[in-house]
């Protein structure tokens, strides 16, 4: 019987460990993949390091590609959740459908099933959100950047309105293509994403 009871005291003391220690989950594009740079250079890496510093246990998974778009972020993401179980999940995807001119409907289709389909696996979320350039016409800039809000609105779920707030638009700031964040971007990067995903740990 005592042995019975140490066995599931220890249980319980491993769970604990477990849940404190929840993975976060990223699944983005070309900016959370840290494109045209060295992947250790991006803000998913800088996100790792400030954890370690702060105290926070949580492994961090890069699960972002590319050119990914949200249709391809909503097909990757079951199998994501089984692998990882992740404590939180950011969802840092739209940029390709909007620079793609894909229906803002569909991009919020897709987001909206992937923030349920992460709380569903017990995953609180964090939307990384995004804004096009003026030459795509107001009408649809204005319908895309409030699929963010609508989403996270209907989810109760976090938002960073703009993830490239500082950087966007700032020749400094981009690399040489005008759409990637260069090197000096990536902490501004973290520091946009960090007072959202904080209070979720």
């Amino acid at each position: 019987m005592r042995a019975g009871l140490m066995s599931a005291a220890f249980g319980l003391l491993i769970w604990g460990q477990t849940a404190l220690a929840g993975s976060i989950l990223v699944v983005g594009d070309s900016i959370s993949a840290a494109f045209g740079l060295d992947t250790r250079q991006g803000w998913v890496a800088l996100l790792e390091k400030r954890l370690d510093e702060q105290g926070f246990e949580h492994p961090v998974v890069n699960a972002s590609i590319s050119g990914d778009t949200s249709a391809g972020g909503a097909a990757r993401l079951p199998a994501l959740l089984r692998s990882h179980s992740p404590e939180v999940v950011i969802i840092e995807l739209g940029g390709n459908d909007g620079l793609r001119g894909l229906p803002p409907a569909q991009l919020q289709q897709n987001l909206a099933s992937m923030v349920r389909q992460s709380q569903e696996a017990g995953a609180k979320v964090l939307l990384l959100g995004m804004l096009l350039p003026p030459n795509y016409g107001e009408r649809y800039i204005t319908a895309f950047a409030q699929t963010f809000k609508t989403v996270a609105e209907e989810t109760d779920s976090a938002l960073v309105p703009f993830v490239l707030e500082g950087i966007g638009g700032v020749p400094s700031m981009m690399q040489d293509d005008g759409i990637h964040p260069a090197l000096d971007a990536q902490p501004v990067l973290l520091d946009n994403v960090w007072p959202a995903l904080k209070p979720l740990l």
